[in-house]
């Protein structure tokens, strides 16, 4: 009896070691990386683009200096933050890259606002070129960070439920910081329209 008693306390031990996701935390600790990853990619992607829109649009539009060195300016800052695994794991660095990656954001914004009153600016080929091309990156950004947010939530409900959640705490696995917008308050406001004559 000796013999069966032990190899049922070791079939038991195995049971309730497969129950408690650490290979899932592995998993989708990874996933979690690659997301992000594609998420950098993106950001880099559009930083590599602007200098090129910058000194497009300075050929037509020299005398708008402050706009061209907010947007520089602000592509400095957003490259200057180190990207690294770690970040994932810091809310307060985290945060700091996202609201470098706003202000780039919004830079490019009045960018693009300055360009509307150029005629011959929004006519030149490059120009049209590099708008577009900003343009599908901020759509590929959208979905790398869609990406990245389902990703997160994945992770960050199995860190939390039970019986994981116990694996979790047991590993240090903690909930994961995702992207916030920056701006609630202001977007949650609808925006006043009057059609009033002036």
């Amino acid at each position: 009896m000796p013999m069966f008693s032990k190899w049922v306390a070791i079939g038991l031990v195995a049971v309730s070691l497969t129950g408690c996701g650490y290979n899932e935390f592995q998993s989708k600790d990874e996933a979690i990386k690659a997301s992000w990853g594609e998420v950098v990619n993106q950001y880099q992607r559009r930083a590599d683009l602007i200098p090129n829109l910058v000194n497009t649009v300075k050929g037509y539009a020299s005398h708008e200096r402050e706009t061209l060195e907010a947007v520089t300016k602000a592509r400095a800052q957003a490259t200057s933050i180190q990207v690294t695994p770690e970040v994932l794991n810091n809310p307060a660095a985290f945060q700091k890259f996202q609201q470098a990656q706003g202000e780039l954001s919004s830079a490019l914004s009045r960018l693009m606002a300055v360009s509307e009153r150029y005629p011959d600016l929004k006519a030149d080929t490059s120009f049209r070129d590099l708008q577009s091309q900003l343009e599908g990156t901020e759509n590929r950004i959208t979905v790398a960070r869609q990406r990245y947010i389902t990703t997160v939530q994945d992770y960050n409900v199995l860190a939390r439920r039970f019986p994981t959640n116990l694996t979790a705490m047991m590993f240090g696995y903690e909930v994961k910081p995702t992207f916030q917008v920056e701006n609630e308050k202001a977007i949650s406001t609808a925006p006043t329209v009057d059609f009033g004559k002036k």
